[in-house]
């Protein structure tokens, strides 16, 4: 079982950038593809962006393309997530999560993936 912890949230203003790390330990994360999802208050969680074991593949939502930067260092056991351009609409608990049997790619449900941090939270000021 892999243990997942974020960090790097905090408040920011709009058009600024905040990066975000997800410490895996308990097993290897090269054994498994990540996401990073949010949840706003009163929303459901959605997807946010995924990354393939070796990092070859990754796939975002339309709503952070081209803005949020998904990558992961196997060495470090850390999947990263910079976000840039920030808006305040995307203020909301930041959660990475693991998947470990390799689900049909994109992973972009909840169901996909069995393991999941804590959250850090992401305020974005107008």
């Amino acid at each position: 079982q892999v243990q997942l912890v974020e960090s790097g949230g905090g408040l920011v203003q709009a058009g600024g950038s905040l990066k975000l790390s997800c410490s895996a330990s308990g097993r290897t994360l090269s054994n498994y593809r990540m996401g990073w999802f949010r949840q706003a208050p009163g929303k459901e969680r959605e997807f946010v962006a995924a990354i393939t074991r070796s990092g070859s593949m990754i796939y975002y939502a339309d709503s952070v393309k081209g803005r949020f930067v998904i990558s992961r260092d196997n060495s470090k056991n850390t999947v990263y997530l910079q976000m840039g351009s920030l808006k305040p609409e995307d203020t909301a608990a930041y959660y990475c999560a693991a998947d470990l049997r390799g689900r049909p790619w994109p992973p972009q449900n909840r169901d996909m993936y069995e393991y999941w941090g804590q959250g850090t939270q992401v305020t974005v000021s107008s």
